[in-house]
């Protein structure tokens, strides 16, 4: 298995399902023809059983062996993650990106966790619109966490200042979101590449 096949197999394990046009643009975008790269690389890589599909939409959804499964409610969520994550490479490459990453019981629960710009980010993708409570609690694990500290030993963090992320909500409405310890961010999702 070449480098790229690895790459694709390791994207689709971190984003849990991708498109063949996710696909084209982070793993062929240097090609002349990075659509038609891509349909040889993911028919390749399903005929060797390295990776499955699911052809109930227009657009193929393709998933790691093994991953989710194909009929998840949750497919529409991942695609927007990785949507969120070809707008900020477009702009500049992420040093870190990490889908869903755990904290613990409790904590915050992040969509994302990335490093981008030089600034840590915890990434909320709102695809429905909460009540302001769901949102306050959702904001009262982020408090939580801030104030317990534990944050400051993330491997991730420089060793002569310690940063809190900052919580960016990308969704369809702006939630009231006042009076909290750390700074929050609330942008539409097709607002990211005017950042």
């Amino acid at each position: 298995m070449i480098a790229r096949d690895r790459a694709i197999i390791s994207d689709l394990e971190r984003f849990r399902c991708l498109t063949r046009d996710d696909v084209a643009e982070l793993h062929f975008a240097g090609l002349r023809d990075p659509v038609k790269a891509a349909n040889a690389a993911l028919l390749r890589l399903r005929r060797d059983g390295r990776i499955a599909v699911s052809r109930a939409r227009r657009k193929y959804i393709y998933f790691p062996v093994p991953g989710i499964k194909k009929d998840s409610a949750k497919i529409d969520h991942f695609l927007a993650i990785v949507d969120f994550y070809r707008q900020l490479r477009r702009i500049e490459e992420p040093r870190r990106f990490e889908v869903e990453p755990k904290y613990g019981k409790g904590r915050p629960e992040p969509d994302v966790f990335t490093i981008w710009k030089g600034v840590p980010w915890f990434v909320e993708i709102q695809r429905t619109v909460y009540s302001d409570k769901v949102m306050s609690q959702k904001l009262d694990r982020y408090e939580a966490y801030f104030h317990s500290g534990e944050w400051e030993r993330e491997p991730w963090q420089p060793r002569e200042k310690k940063y809190f992320p900052y919580v960016w909500i990308l969704g369809a409405v702006n939630y009231r979101v006042h009076g909290r310890s750390f700074r929050i961010l609330q942008t539409k999702v097709e607002d990211v590449c005017k950042m």
